[in-house]
């Protein structure tokens, strides 16, 4: 039966768009320019098909030709991919999965970000239930040998920038538990590299101790840290799975698609 003419013509149109996005990824997988016989090889189009939605895109700035007969992804998925990358806040994507985590282990769970020689508390899920008392608030600052998540900071650093952290803050206590001596602190970190994870054991409050696992970039770079914080004889080992999987999830959800190490 033949097809009205007012009927809407949609496969067509997303067709087009399929087509376009295959050849898209195709440029994508490549870090050099390709050339047009090869991006319909590799997309299975007709080089005229090709051809012609290839001419679109760099219409539009999504596809450069570099020279003639070669192809790259354009400038404009590069403004377009920085745009969306400004708009994903670490606190946005972190406030559900930590009131959730937080749920499931009813004790306050950290968000926290490293500003120079600190780390500084950007949110934290917690109730009256969990029996501890929260003394540092949002916006509080604590330096970053003395904490969990400045740990795993100072642990994506190189050996001399450790040491000139160490230098130039002097390592100072805060109750008997403190790392001051610098092998200490090397050893801990070099640990904390291994498995991911980083531990504050009563070093920055007596009677708290704390776990943290990173939050990392499209960039694979660390920019945060979540810590989970509990009286020291309540720390129960079995939340480190929990923490571990919703610090990957927030990561996840910022762009970062490299499994973080695992470890206890």
């Amino acid at each position: 039966m033949r097809k009205s003419s007012h009927e809407p013509r949609t496969t067509p149109t997303i067709q087009v768009l399929e087509r376009m996005f295959t050849l898209i990824d195709a440029l994508a997988s490549r870090e050099e320019a390709m050339s047009l016989k090869e991006l319909s090889e590799v997309s299975g189009l007709h080089p005229s098909t090709a051809h012609r939605i290839l001419n679109d895109l760099a219409a539009g700035r999504f596809v450069d030709r570099p020279e003639a007969g070669s192809y790259r992804l354009g400038l404009r998925l590069l403004e377009l991919g920085n745009l969306v990358k400004a708009r994903l806040s670490v606190r946005d994507a972190a406030m559900e999965p930590m009131r959730e985590l937080h749920r499931l282990i009813q004790q306050p769970v950290n968000l926290s970000v490293r500003q120079g020689d600190e780390i500084v508390y950007i949110e934290r899920a917690f109730s009256e239930r969990s029996g501890m008392q929260v003394v540092r608030a949002i916006g509080g600052r604590a330096p970053l040998h003395l904490t969990s998540v400045g740990k795993l900071f100072l642990a994506a650093d190189d050996l001399p920038r450790v040491r000139s952290y160490a230098t130039r803050t002097g390592l100072p206590g805060h109750t008997r538990n403190s790392l001051t001596q610098l092998p200490q602190l090397e050893r801990e970190l070099l640990a904390a590299r291994q498995t991911g994870l980083a531990r504050d054991n009563e070093e920055l409050e007596l009677g708290v101790r704390c776990v943290a696992a990173g939050i990392y970039d499209d960039q694979g770079k660390l920019i945060a840290g979540l810590s989970i914080s509990a009286p020291a004889d309540r720390l129960d080992e079995g939340w480190v799975a929990k923490l571990q999987a919703t610090a990957q999830q927030i990561s996840t959800s910022l762009g970062n698609h490299h499994t973080a190490p695992q470890g206890a």
